[in-house]
């Protein structure tokens, strides 16, 4: 499992012209599932973003969490960060999940990260056309993959 944070001023997801998703400062993370994921990656990850201290405290340094920095969370399904890019220009994605697969994972996530935050995580559409808007603060934009805990 993969997942892109970054950490934000603001997010929001539009699909087909609704807004489903609206934070102010906060965390939009993008989540990439592949078929090896299990329940173990999910409450890896989710303890790990969940204590990820990147918010600046009161002398500037990025030493709070999500929740001690009273930020939100947006949550977006994205299936292009398991993207094989070693042959050709075509990108391809025989490594992410299938849906059946990766609902039931993805649903997961969210519920275990809002257990571990003990905050309410908005979230996009899995599989939808999204747009996500943002403005990155910082930037802060960290990568992490739960088969290579560095």
């Amino acid at each position: 499992m993969r997942v892109v944070i970054q950490r934000v001023n603001e997010a929001s997801v539009t699909i087909e012209g609704r807004k489903t998703a609206d934070i102010q400062k906060g965390l939009l993370i993008l989540v990439g599932i592949e078929d090896a994921d299990t329940n173990e990656d999910i409450n890896w990850l989710c303890a790990k973003i969940a204590k990820l201290r990147i918010f600046e405290d009161d002398n500037g340094v990025m030493n709070l969490s999500v929740t001690e920095a009273d930020g939100d969370i947006i949550v977006v399904s994205q299936f292009t960060l398991h993207a094989a890019t070693k042959k050709g220009n075509r990108p391809s994605y025989i490594k992410a999940a299938k849906p059946d697969v990766a609902i039931p994972l993805y649903e997961t996530f969210v519920k275990t990260l809002q257990q571990e935050t003990g905050k309410a995580i908005q979230t996009g559409e899995f599989g939808a056309d999204m747009k996500v808007a943002l403005i990155n603060d910082g930037p802060v934009t960290i990568l992490i993959d739960s088969k290579n805990k560095e």
